[in-house]
C-alpha cells in the first residue's frame, strides 16, 4: 500500500495440496492483509478466471471468462490477488501500469485534459445489480483522498453506459480523455509483463495500478486449461483517511 503497488508472490505447491487445501492457504495469506470482498452482487468471495465457452451465446459475458484481450483497468476493491492454478498453452501475460505515471504522462500530452479526470461519468454496472437498483453507477476516473490520488478506471464499462438514453453523451473530450489513458497503458515503455507459472500469486494495489491481460490460447484438455483464483481483498487500515 505504501511501496510500488504490486508483489508477485512465487513457489505455492499448487500441485503438491488438494483443491481445498489451495484454498485454505491462499485465504489465510490474503487475511493477513486484509477482508475479502465479493466479487458479485451474489456475494461469491472467490474469483475463478477461466474460459467457460460462453462468449459465442453470450456477448456480454464477462471478459475474464473468456480468452480475449483485456485491456487496462482496476477492479472492485482494494487489492487484487490472482493465484496460478494453470497457465495457457500460449499468452494470458499478466500487464501492470502504475496509475500516477499514467495520470502524468496523460497530464502532460493533455493538460487540457486534468478537469475532466475528475468529472462524474456514467458507468454501465455489467449487470451486477439487484432488482430496482440503477443499471448504471456514476464515478470520477480520478479523484483525491487527503492529497493522494485513487484512480478507477473500465473503459469499457463506462463507453457501455452510453446504451442508456437517460445517461448523458459523452463529450469530445471524455472520449479523448478515454482514448490517450489507453493509448498510454499500452505503450510498451509504461507497463509491466508478468508471466505467471502455477504457484504464484500477484497482489495489486487497484487504486495505484492499472492490470491488463493480453488474449490466449488454451489447451484442448479441460484438466490443462489456463485457471486463475481471484480474491478481492479491502484494506481500510491501508487506504487514505476520506
Amino acid at each position: 500500500m505504501g511501496g510500488r503497488g504490486f508483489v508477485l508472490v512465487r513457489g505455492l505447491p499448487v500441485f503438491d495440496m488438494t483443491p481445498d487445501e489451495i484454498e485454505v492457504a491462499y485465504w489465510a495469506l490474503g487475511r493477513h492483509m486484509g477482508e475479502p470482498a465479493p466479487q458479485t452482487r451474489g456475494g461469491d468471495l472467490w474469483g475463478h478466471v477461466r474460459d467457460t465457452g460462453e462468449l459465442a451465446a453470450n456477448p456480454k459475458v464477462r471478459l475474464y471468462k473468456t480468452t480475449k484481450r483485456q485491456d487496462f483497468h482496476t477492479d472492485g476493491a482494494d487489492v487484487v490477488g490472482l493465484l496460478c492454478l494453470r497457465k495457457a498453452r500460449f499468452g494470458g501475460i499478466s500487464q501492470s501500469v502504475s496509475s500516477a505515471s499514467l495520470y502524468n504522462e496523460v497530464i502532460r500530452r493533455r493538460p487540457d485534459l486534468l478537469d475532466t479526470l475528475y468529472e462524474p461519468l456514467w458507468w454501465d454496472r455489467g449487470g451486477e445489480y439487484l432488482p430496482g437498483e440503477s443499471p448504471t453507477m456514476v464515478l470520477p476516473i480520478c479523484s483525491l483522498k487527503s492529497g493522494a490520488l485513487r484512480v478507477f478506471y473500465i473503459g469499457w464499462y463506462i463507453r457501455d453506459g452510453q446504451q442508456y438514453p437517460e445517461v448523458p453523451r459523452l463529450t469530445p473530450q471524455q472520449v479523448d480523455m478515454l482514448e490517450i489513458i489507453e493509448a498510454t497503458a499500452n505503450d510498451p515503455a509504461f507497463y509491466l509483463d508478468m508471466d505467471f507459472e502455477p504457484g504464484d500469486i500477484q497482489f495489486l494495489n487497484n487504486s495505484r495500478v492499472l492490470h491488463c491481460r493480453t488474449e490466449y490460447e488454451d489447451f484442448d484438455e479441460p484438466d490443462r486449461k489456463r485457471h486463475l483464483l481471484r480474491l478481492w481483498l479491502n484494506i481500510p487500515a491501508g487506504r487514505p483517511p476520506a
